[in-house]
């Protein structure tokens, strides 16, 4: 006759199979993503020091605090050093990054705060700009985000003009892959710079308009016809380019391409914009998507970068003032000032000091990452009961080596 396994033993092996197994190699990896965003999102950001003495920060990482300026308050923003050390225990909106924004902690839109890095601050910043997003309020719903009352699951966008949060469904189009777009700019600012119409015909990441069913006899392009939509776009640009790469010309060249390129820059130069507006462009009602390096190809003649001026959108014509250019700032800045904790702790020994604790850390490292490895490629988790028989083995072997040492006297 044969015994039945206890219920609780029973019970734990179940308990057991359920939960989740995962390997060394993967919480490495995991942690190592979150160290990457978390300086992307940072975009290298001083944690120490209040921003303000720099001026209008080209870009930083910025929080709207609650606390101190609700919502029938006027609006402010706060860097990323005063929110640690000046608004810690407070209610905080994180704003991701504002262009041209100087700190206002401390300042006259906070009654009863004082910046505890730097007291010393002008009344207000006249050149910060404020929207909603100050109040943890978003996009034209002008919801919060996250919406404890929304179900419906949706990727919020950032317009880089206006700077406003957005949700994918309240663009008036379908939002291509997020990784067939770099930048967005929202309908309201469409609206507000119609050049950009002239350049999105040309440019621009094709989408698919919304179609309401009282428009166009009530149909709506599916996913299917939206990705053959997006192949077609695709490979029509392509052609283009090709097509471009190409200059036709009916007599022999009798002249050095350098000869030709400066015959080039000594020409009038031409205005890009005025000649995309000869020909005849789409305005629709929604936003629009547009590819990387896409700026670099806004025209910079004298009348267009007034324009730019007049729209305040001079922003447009710099790289840098990409949000992949901070993210990948603060990704190289965090990267390079990482400091190695043994090199802080050698620089206070002597000689002698110095040299034993780096055999014994040495020693350390390449034995603890020699037995980790096992685990690592074995694909196995790595227990409590692992770590101390490492570390008990490894403190044997030093007790055997220092007890064979001889010493000497002279």
């Amino acid at each position: 006759m044969e015994k039945e396994a206890p219920e609780s033993v029973a019970g734990e092996g179940e308990r057991n199979a359920e939960e989740p197994v995962v390997s060394l190699a993967e919480v490495l990896a995991e942690n190592e993503e979150l160290e990457k965003e978390a300086r992307a999102v940072l975009g290298g950001s001083d944690h120490e020091r209040c921003s303000y003495s720099q001026g209008a920060v080209k870009r930083q990482a910025l929080y709207a605090c609650s606390t101190c300026t609700p919502p029938g308050e006027e609006p402010a923003g706060i860097c990323l050093a005063c929110s640690y050390e000046c608004h810690g225990t407070h209610k905080l909106f994180e704003l991701y990054t504002k262009r041209n924004f100087r700190c206002d902690c401390g300042n006259s839109k906070f009654k009863n705060l004082q910046c505890k890095l730097l007291p010393e601050k002008a009344k207000l910043n006249p050149g910060n700009k404020y929207n909603h997003n100050f109040y943890g309020l978003y996009c034209v719903c002008k919801r919060p985000y996250p919406d404890p009352e929304d179900e419906i699951p949706d990727e919020m966008i950032q317009c880089i003009i206006c700077e406003d949060w957005f949700h994918g469904r309240h663009l008036g189009a379908v939002p291509p892959d997020s990784g067939d777009f770099h930048e967005m700019v929202c309908q309201a600012c469409m609206d507000r710079c119609p050049f950009l119409w002239s350049y999105a015909s040309q440019l621009a990441v094709p989408t698919v308009t919304k179609v309401t069913p009282a428009a166009e006899e009530g149909a709506a392009l599916n996913v299917e016809e939206a990705e053959e939509i997006k192949k077609e776009n695709r490979t029509d640009c392509h052609i283009k380019t090709e097509e471009e790469k190409v200059v036709p010309s009916n007599e022999p060249s009798t002249s050095s391409g350098t000869e030709c390129s400066e015959a080039v820059k000594n020409e009038t130069p031409t205005c890009k914009l005025q000649e995309l507006q000869t020909n005849q462009h789409l305005k629709t009602n929604t936003a629009t998507f547009w590819p990387h390096n896409w700026r670099s190809k806004l025209c910079t003649c004298k009348e267009c970068v007034k324009m730019y001026l007049d729209l305040e959108v001079s922003f447009l014509t710099d790289e840098c003032d990409t949000v992949l250019a901070y993210e990948d700032k603060g990704t190289s800045d965090q990267e390079a000032d990482r400091r190695d904790p043994l090199m802080d702790t050698l620089s206070s020994m002597n000689r002698v000091q110095q040299v034993e604790l780096i055999c014994e850390y040495n020693d350390l490292k390449t034995e603890l990452t020699d037995y980790l490895r096992r685990f690592a490629d074995e694909g196995t988790v790595v227990k409590r009961e692992d770590i101390h028989q490492f570390f008990e083995e490894f403190q044997s072997r030093k007790r055997r080596r220092t007890d064979q040492m001889q010493y000497y006297c002279s």
